[in-house]
């Protein structure tokens, strides 16, 4: 069975500031920089068979610092799109929506949360039939989220449980006969 590594990009002046970040193609702060440089010392490219990354630049510079500048493009790995929401934060969506959750109320005019498990489901099903032994992924919060929940199986309203901070590394895997979080937010 494969093991998936998710690495969450550095810090951003939004990630910094709590906005919502999708289609916003936003570079790291400087504080980001540092994050995904130190990645490279933590994370070792001769393990992984297959690296993927967003599209979105700052995925693909926190790829590119940590040692992984030879990463495939999968579209798939966006974040989620928030649609009405880009740029606001989750106080100032409230103000508009009480009580808002994505994982319940989703975004207007954005993605719903089944489309984006669809295309995370898809993201499992191409690492599951690369063969390799290891695979990592380069992307957002929510959108590694979405990603642990599909290869777990779960609903995708437990990805409120579970909050990954800027360049964290988790892992995928299995315990046993299960799919399994070997690690999370470390």
């Amino acid at each position: 069975m494969t093991e998936l590594t998710l690495v969450r990009h550095g810090q951003t002046a939004w990630s910094k500031s709590g906005q919502h970040t999708s289609y916003t193609d936003l570079d790291l702060t400087e504080m980001g920089v540092e994050q995904a440089t130190f990645l490279d010392a933590r994370l070792r490219r001769e393990d992984y068979q297959l690296v993927l990354s967003s599209p979105r630049l700052r995925a693909r510079r926190t790829a590119e610092l940590a040692g992984f500048g030879d990463y495939e493009i999968d579209d798939d790995l966006v974040e989620w799109n928030y649609g009405d929401f880009e740029g606001l934060t989750s106080i100032q969506i409230r103000e508009k929506v009480h009580g808002w959750r994505i994982w319940f109320n989703g975004c207007p005019n954005g993605e719903s949360a089944d489309d984006v498990r669809a295309r995370l489901t898809r993201v499992v099903a191409k690492v599951r039939a690369s063969g390799a032994e290891r695979a990592i992924c380069f992307a957002h919060g929510h959108a590694l989220r979405v990603l642990a929940l599909c290869w777990l199986d779960f609903p995708i309203a437990f990805g409120q449980s579970f909050p990954l901070e800027v360049a964290s590394v988790s892992v995928m895997g299995r315990e046993k006969e299960s799919a399994a979080i070997l690690r999370w937010n470390s």
